[in-house]
């Protein structure tokens, strides 16, 4: 005997929906002809077993992916038929609605518990809110009255069925229970935990337990952890040791997201596994460490920079996930157009000269500097590096990381990096005055330079190499640039539209009163937040006669920005109003990430925001700029 729930899975599945139903549906709704559906009919077995050694038996199984296989377009349409039209199809005959899921906004630890695995993959079925009523549940065979008779009893509660497509529903299954199902596991295995690195257990007396991070378990967890993250488009995971239970959350799209919560008693172990990944000790845990993993995901290979850091209760984890798709971008796919890109490619043309990207912490000026480097490498140049740490391994550059703990500091490998007849060098960042003259020394000697500088605009980061100690005379001759800038989201284009601008928003922005911005309304697609993606926003400066000779005589910001912008630059919130007006961003957005435009004669620009902002109008979510748009 077998639970219901558990149904032996030796029987094959057999649900009422079948390809000839689901061609018969998309003729009624005209995404197929009768001479296609009836083509569909004939060719269904032979179809079949070629699905079937090309993606598995799961899929196979599933007549909307035999239906797509066979490519068919429909009439009039230059495009074969796609997914979401054979969902809302089938949706429309079930009389069901149709759901995309997010996954970031499931109970990942309640969906385990409302069903076996067995029976929700063997269905295709997934409970997406187990404490509503009625539930929610996500199914791939809307007809399967058995199935969804089954759940009910389970739960005790009405349901609510939604049609989704039985590849995510299966990919989530996967990840979902394949994360709980490893914690839960290693949970039982490790037993009792006694953590000395939690402040208010600091003087329990047992020694902590070593815990193993080969356990199979946690390799699991950890893995399926990774891919997720992967899946999901995240720039960063957190994982976070809290009182009671530790935490896992993504970064996307610039905002925090919590996606899983864990017993405290496994995070040790997870910690070391990662730390073993990253090659780093897993036995020092009381100094912050820093490592790389390096891994593949869906045929391209991806990069995590992984940071441990002691707090209050244990070790917290952060990984930032490198993709190289991102880094081989462009300078016009980051967002810079016009003669913004214009005056960018001139600098770039120059033979030697100093160019500086500045902006704060995540602001994505590392990318813009790889875009640059990556258009400068050619077999004629010898193009290196002086980064901490490397970003990301490329091998048309020389990249040297540096490390402080040995002498090898930003200074002392640039001075060596002189006597290796370099053409174009790139200095991660200038964070002193010895870095700063290096730099300029490099210059003048004949060297193109790219570095950055923590600066809220472009015109302040002149008087922040002043402040360094670096001669006026010296910076008026050698800079031939500077390049400030931010990161915003870009409306999600499933679900955006035209809509006014606010008055206030308007104003603020500089833009007549009729503009219309694109605004997202909320998709499964881009997790009701109405954003998907990020592009920059970017002030360029480029030095005229008259501002080297201000530069040389050490005129206050204010004054070089006042000239700037007599010679077109435009600022921040410029350029960022006219992406509002070309609906590649919104007004909040903006507004966020950018201070006031000075008004001119020479005044100081009176705001000074950094990457972290706090939106009060709507349900505007905190965001922090990431490592890339």
């Amino acid at each position: 005997m077998h639970d219901p729930c558990t149904p032996d899975p030796d029987v094959p599945f057999r649900g009422v929906l079948d390809v000839d139903f689901l061609a018969r549906v998309c003729l009624r709704r005209g995404l197929l002809t009768e001479a296609q559906a009836r083509f569909v009919r004939e060719r269904a077995g032979i179809q079949a077993a070629a699905l079937r050694r090309r993606v598995g038996p799961d899929l196979a199984s599933d007549p909307v992916e035999l239906l797509l296989s066979f490519e068919l377009k429909p009439p009039g349409s230059d495009s074969p038929l796609d997914v979401d039209q054979v969902l809302a199809a089938l949706a429309d005959a079930a009389r069901v609605p149709r759901i995309q899921i997010d996954p970031l906004k499931l109970d990942a630890a309640a969906i385990v518990r409302s069903l076996p695995r067995a029976f929700a993959r063997r269905h295709a079925v997934l409970v997406l809110d187990p404490g509503a009523d009625p539930v929610p549940v996500a199914v791939a065979d809307p007809f399967d009255v058995a199935a969804l008779e089954t759940v009910r009893q389970r739960l005790g509660k009405p349901l609510q069925p939604r049609v989704a497509a039985r590849r995510e529903i299966l990919h989530l299954i996967r990840e979902i229970y394949g994360f709980q199902t490893s914690v839960a596991a290693a949970e039982r295995d490790l037993g009792e935990l006694h953590d000395l690195q939690n402040l208010e257990q600091f003087f329990r007396m047992r020694p902590e337990t070593d815990l193993d991070s080969t356990d199979s378990h946690i390799v699991r967890a950890v893995d399926h952890l990774l891919r997720y993250a992967l899946d999901q488009r995240a720039s960063d995971i957190h994982i976070e040791p809290k009182r009671e239970q530790s935490a896992v959350r993504l970064r996307i799209d610039g905002v925090l997201h919590t996606v899983h919560r864990f017993s405290r008693r496994i995070h040790s172990a997870i910690v070391s596994r990662i730390k073993t990944l990253a090659r780093m000790d897993i036995a020092e845990k009381r100094l912050p460490q820093d490592g790389r993993i390096k891994t593949e995901h869906e045929g391209r290979t991806v990069e995590l920079r992984v940071s441990t850091l002691p707090v209050a209760f244990g070790e917290k984890v952060v990984l930032r996930i490198f993709d190289p798709q991102v880094h081989e971008n462009d300078l016009p796919d980051l967002g810079l157009q016009g003669a913004d890109l214009e005056a960018v490619e001139g600098f770039l043309d120059r033979p030697h000269g100093l160019v500086l990207v500045t902006g704060p912490t995540g602001s994505g000026k590392t990318t813009t500097l790889y875009a640059a480097l990556r258009r400068l490498a050619t077999e004629a140049r010898n193009v290196s590096t002086v980064e901490d740490p490397i970003e990301n391994v490329v091998e048309a550059f020389n990249q040297v990381g540096v490390q402080p703990q040995i002498g090898l500091t930003f200074a002392s490998a640039l001075r060596t990096l002189l006597r290796q007849d370099p053409d174009v060098i790139m200095v991660g960042e200038i964070r002193d005055g010895e870095t700063a003259r290096m730099a300029i020394q490099a210059s003048l000697t004949g060297h193109l330079v790219l570095s950055t500088v923590h600066t809220n605009d472009a015109p302040s980061a002149v008087n922040r190499l002043l402040d360094m100690g670096v001669e006026p005379y010296l910076l008026s001759s050698t800079l031939l640039g500077v390049l400030a800038q931010r990161l915003v989201r870009t409306p999600c284009p499933h679900c955006s539209r035209q809509e006014p601008l606010l008055p206030a928003h308007a104003e603020a922005l500089g833009l007549p009163s009729d503009t219309q911005e694109r605004r997202g309304r909320g998709c499964p697609r881009c997790r009701r937040t109405g954003y998907l993606g990020r592009t920059g926003v970017y002030e360029v400066l480029r030095i005229t006669p008259e501002l080297a000779e201000a530069i040389h005589q050490a005129r206050p910001t204010a004054h070089i920005g006042a000239l700037a912008r007599a010679a077109g630059m435009r600022t921040l919130r410029q350029a960022g109003a006219a992406l509002v007006a070309a609906g590649r961003t919104t007004a909040l957005e903006v507004l966020a990430v950018t201070p006031p435009s000075p008004q001119d004669p020479f005044v100081t620009p009176p705001v000074k925001r950094n990457a972290a902002c706090s939106v009060s109008e709507g349900n505007h979510p905190t965001v922090r700029g990431g490592a890339t748009p």
